[in-house]
């Protein structure tokens, strides 16, 4: 792979000068979904597919940035210290915008670069390509320019330029995950105030499979709101009643069911039922890992996409069926869907002799019910963004 990219950076160009690779992970979510913004903890890992960046230092203020994946585009090209959102931005929205907010709050760059981009995740498999970039970027521009900044506060400028500069108001898990992705562990975080702690993913036995439903998520945003909406609601309910809560995560399953019947609206208690709970399955998905326990960890995994489906309503005839045939299929420990769901992919545990048969007979089963040809990817837990070397 390097020696390839070196090729194409070269034939792009030019050949000349000291050349530095990068890697920037995606990442996937475990357990733990929906449960970000009601002060829960999520539960992801970087993994192994992501962004390979090939830099090189320019003498001059601009910035030259060309993606071996969306050739079509061509070059694309800014001035480093005077970066100007346009409707032409396209696909190098996400860079500039990185490279905009470390300026906005007062990194200094000397000298522009040339950067050709290469991503081996899957478009559209919601394994978080948008945040590998912004990561990529982020390294990078500290690394060409010896920027006193660490991990953490390149993660929350990522995340602000994803939403200020972009547009998408995404939450800081995905960027957090790639950042601080440590290999062959997984990330407990809590989203509202960024602790953290790794959890050991140490298995010779078990394979992770995301499978892309390759359903489109074109209703998640409006039904995104709706829900965050409710548990907003919810949560309001209790505090006006005297519950001393900050966030609906803040409660024990034990505490919730103890003042549910407040909640008159059987949307409101469906959709606060699925956060309290989803939030106790992660904390005890974070011990059975600690123990080595993968098959209660599986079934962890199994209630998290009843709960989804039943009280938050997130899945879909698409992710419905593939985690069913799932369940369905030898070898498989647990499944569930996984990200923001209604499309997108689901996350399976699946027992490493099995896991070509899983392919072949989820796969086949799924198009026959469905109509549409999924996609899989075994991947492995990786570290987070890094540099690779210098050439």
């Amino acid at each position: 792979m390097v020696d390839k990219l070196l090729r194409e950076f070269s034939a792009i160009f030019g050949d000349y000068g000291k050349k530095h690779i990068f890697f920037s992970p995606g990442r996937v979510n475990l357990i733990g979904e929906h449960i970000d913004y009601n002060g829960g903890n999520v539960f992801p890992c970087a993994i192994n597919l992501g962004t390979y960046g090939v830099v090189r230092e320019r003498e001059d203020n601009k910035c030259r940035l060309y993606s071996l994946n969306i050739t079509k585009y061509g070059m694309k090209e800014f001035p480093i210290n005077n970066i100007q959102k346009n409707s032409n931005d396209g696909w190098s929205a996400y860079e500039k915008g990185v490279v905009k907010i470390f300026s906005d709050n007062g990194f200094k760059f000397s000298r522009g670069f040339d950067l050709l981009i290469y991503g081996n995740i899957p478009n559209g498999a919601g394994l978080s390509s948008s945040a590998s970039v912004e990561l990529l970027t982020a390294v990078i521009l500290k690394e060409l320019n010896n920027l006193d900044i660490d991990m953490i506060e390149m993660i929350k400028l990522s995340q602000k330029a994803e939403n200020l500069y972009v547009g998408v108001q995404s939450g800081i898990m995905d960027q957090f995950a790639i950042g601080m992705g440590k290999k062959n562990h997984a990330i407990l975080l809590n989203c509202n105030t960024l602790n953290y702690q790794y959890a050991p993913f140490l298995s010779d036995n078990i394979s992770i499979v995301v499978g892309n439903t390759n359903k489109k998520r074109g209703l998640a945003d409006s039904k995104y709101n709706e829900r965050r909406i409710s548990c907003e609601e919810a949560l309001k309910i209790f505090q006006d009643n005297g519950v001393k809560i900050n966030n609906l995560c803040d409660l024990s399953m034990e505490e919730f069911n103890n003042i549910k019947t407040l909640l008159k609206d059987n949307t409101l208690l469906k959709k606060a039922t699925h956060a309290v709970s989803e939030n106790e399955r992660t904390r005890k998905a974070v011990i059975n890992l600690e123990n080595g326990d993968f098959d209660s960890f599986g079934k962890l995994m199994n209630e998290s996409h009843l709960s989804l489906k039943n009280d938050y309503e997130v899945t879909g005839i698409e992710l419905d069926t593939m985690v069913n045939l799932a369940w369905n299929t030898e070898g498989v420990v647990g499944s569930r869907m996984t990200g923001a769901g209604f499309g997108g992919c689901t996350v399976s545990l699946v027992k490493n002799d099995f896991v070509e048969n899983f392919k072949q007979s989820v796969g086949g089963n799924y198009l026959k019910k469905i109509g549409r040809t999924p996609e899989f990817y075994v991947i492995t837990v990786g570290d987070g963004t890094r540099k690779l070397g210098v050439y």
